[in-house]
């Protein structure tokens, strides 16, 4: 993880930021540091360089992204119940901006799934995404609000 990731997530722990100011952000970070795993390394001018390049790009990506937020219809934020036994074990509620970065970390959920969830936030949905329940009482519900 990025120290400007890391920074950006230190601030929402103790309040600085909400989620909802920090979601922009990560999402432009994230989508920074995927651009730069794909470039080949330089030496130490062009590196400084191309520092300065990434760091406006990072800035407009930003800004991109916070107008892209602002105008998005739809739920604020993804709820996710997960149930066993007819006793809830889970109930996580993501700020829609966290989204794309919190689904690589929720365990159990496919490439599949994952797509379908950020298809249905980006086109605005509300309620429930995924809705699967066992006979024994085992469920997950994903779902916009």
């Amino acid at each position: 993880m990025s120290e400007e990731l890391e920074t950006v997530l230190r601030l929402v722990a103790d309040g600085t930021l909400t989620p909802e100011q920090a979601a922009p952000i990560i999402d432009a970070l994230t989508r920074a540091e995927q651009k730069d795993r794909r470039e080949p390394a330089f030496d130490i001018p062009d590196r400084v360089a191309r520092g300065l390049d990434r760091a406006h790009r990072r800035l407009q990506d930003a800004q991109a992204t916070m107008a892209e937020h602002a105008g998005r219809a739809g739920g604020r934020q993804l709820r996710i119940r997960v149930t066993e036994h007819g006793r809830q074990v889970v109930n996580l509620r993501i700020p829609i901006g966290f989204v794309d970065t919190a689904l690589k970390f929720v365990p159990g959920i496919g490439g599949d799934q994952s797509e379908r969830i950020r298809e249905a936030v980006d086109a605005g949905v509300l309620g429930p995404i995924i809705d699967v329940e066992s006979p024994d009482g085992d469920s997950v519900l994903i779902s916009v609000e």
